[in-house]
């Protein structure tokens, strides 16, 4: 498995096989450069992966593809289309909603059958509501998507230009102003607040300190759901065969020790077993704060310094197995929503679990337009508070996460033939140990704080030739998002005008002790994105 020769000076070397590191690999390999992926795990995928059931291969990450047309100019920069590798189905419903005593309440596509869903669910009122809403988080996602997602360093300036170019967007903008507040704003009916704040989930986040801004994540889902024939992990298994179509090298079961630089920048990588890879340029698709923190080195303590001290994300307990369902219909996307959200957020927040909380549940062998089995995949999430350095008893922590899903889903109606195993149950502490730094967080940083989403590290680093990618990084957590980070960093190489030397000397491993970050061996399963 080579380059042509595997001490290549200028090869492009990628730590991680997360969507990020695989988005930029491929734009990279399709400019011609040459291009080593390095994945410590056995697979592919990072946050995306399957663990095996009764009934095959489960996702216990994400599930569905959203902001499509982000895959689909990737995979068009290769000469090849995202359609000739994935079998996609476009989801009519995009999620299916229960409450205590009522529901379900579905949400489309289609933003006028939302519209009249939502009046037959809670009157006239409320949907005049939520065509404002829908209105306002579109012009908040068309106006923010160029000088945010799509900018590799946005400025607040730059965002404050766009906003006030529209003052329609300055009521969503207003300092302080958090989700929840600005839904209470909106919405009379508690149950509509509830299901939109639902949304600062996606980034980690809480509806009551997050900022209204993130309302406008309604619109990923709005604009276009689709579920993958095979799993997100057929996704993954796309990119990394593009890549090996366009000369690039994917190898698994490498974890890197240390990134190597000299006074110039970077050298290369050195793996674990004491090989050393030569290149130019490293991109790293790891949390970043696994660089501050010096896990790959000393050399990189000062690249996202804000990673050491900023908040993290919120964590989830996932359970993936399978069984047969019985008492409601299911969609592909469901969600259960506690009685009291303050009381679930309020525990997060304080490090703890509420009795009483929202249960996101995949059933995902819905949504492909054909009958699903007698016995189907479940993929079912409760939030949870990153580690923060605890350590639950394990057998506890199973007893707490059965007590708090499987009663709960009963209540409302939904009841499985067999309840999953200890083995079945994904859990902060495990998404610590296969993702060291991230103490146990899916999503890096917090995005609570107007500024929060400026304050990611970005993919350019005071290290010449080390770049950033994946959802610790900007532009934030999720599979889109993920894929345009790997695209800036790609963008910003492909700008520079010389590779390094290929003479450059490069440095030896020495006495370097510290664990890869990737590659502390943990049980097979991953947390979602």
């Amino acid at each position: 498995m080579t380059l042509g020769s595997q001490q290549r000076r200028d090869a492009i070397i990628v730590v991680g096989a997360g969507i990020g590191g695989l988005a930029a690999a491929l734009e990279l390999a399709a400019a011609g450069r040459p291009v080593h992926v390095l994945e410590a795990h056995e697979n592919l995928g990072g946050r995306i992966r399957q663990v095996p059931s009764a009934a095959g291969g489960v996702d216990t990450g994400p599930t569905v593809l959203t902001m499509r047309h982000v895959l689909d100019r990737l995979f068009d920069l290769a000469g090849t289309a995202l359609d000739d590798h994935l079998t996609l189905h476009r989801q009519t419903v995009l999620a299916r909603h229960w409450w205590h005593g009522s529901g379900p309440l579905d949400l489309f596509a289609d933003p006028g059958a939302s519209a009249h869903a939502i009046e037959d669910f809670a009157g006239p009122r409320e949907r005049a509501a939520f065509e404002a809403f829908h209105d306002q988080s579109a012009r908040l996602f068309k106006a923010f998507q160029a000088p945010f997602m799509e900018d590799a360093a946005p400025s607040i300036l730059t965002l404050g230009l766009r906003a006030m170019a529209d003052p329609r967007l300055l009521p969503a903008l207003l300092p302080g102003l958090t989700l929840s507040r600005a839904l209470r704003l909106r919405f009379r009916d508690k149950r509509l607040r509830q299901l939109f704040g639902r949304y600062a989930t996606y980034v980690g986040g809480s509806p009551f300190r997050a900022p209204a801004l993130l309302g406008l994540i309604w619109q990923a889902e709005a604009g276009g759901v689709w579920t993958v024939e095979g799993g997100m992990t057929a996704l993954v298994d796309a990119l990394a065969t593009a890549i090996r179509a366009q000369g690039g090298v994917v190898e698994t079961r490498a974890p890197v020790a240390r990134i190597l630089t000299d006074s110039s920048g970077i050298t290369g990588v050195a793996l674990e077993n004491g090989r050393v890879i030569a290149g130019s340029h490293v991109v790293f698709n790891g949390d970043p704060r696994a660089l501050a923190t010096g896990l790959l080195g000393d050399q990189t303590r000062h690249v996202a310094r804000q990673t050491r001290t900023e908040p993290r994300s919120l964590s989830a307990h996932v359970w993936a197995f399978a069984a047969e369902p019985s008492g409601v219909e299911l969609a592909h996307h469901n969600v259960f929503f506690a009685e009291n959200e303050a009381r679930d957020f309020g525990a997060l927040h304080r490090g703890q679990l509420a009795d009483d909380t929202t249960l996101y549940v995949c059933a995902q062998d819905r949504g492909f337009g054909r009958a699903a089995p007698l016995t189907e995949r479940f993929e079912i999430i409760l939030n949870a508070p990153p580690t923060e350095g605890r350590d639950p008893d394990p057998e506890r922590e199973f007893d707490a996460c059965l007590q708090r899903t499987f009663p709960a889903l009963s209540r409302y109606g939904l009841k499985f033939s067999n309840q999953p195993t200890q083995a079945a149950l994904q859990t902060p502490t495990k998404f610590a140990k296969r993702f060291p730094a991230t103490n146990g967080s899916l999503y890096g940083q917090s995005p609570h704080g107007m500024t929060a989403s400026l304050k990611r590290p970005r993919a350019a680093t005071p290290v010449p030739g080390l770049w950033l990618v994946g959802g610790g990084c900007h532009p934030g957590a999720g599979v889109p998002m993920a894929a345009l980070s790997g695209r800036h960093a790609a963008e910003a190489i492909l700008k520079a005008r010389t590779f390094t030397s290929p003479y450059r000397r490069t440095d030896t491993p020495g006495g370097m002790s510290t664990p890869s970050p990737l590659a502390e061996p943990v049980p097979s399963r991953s947390s979602p994105s």
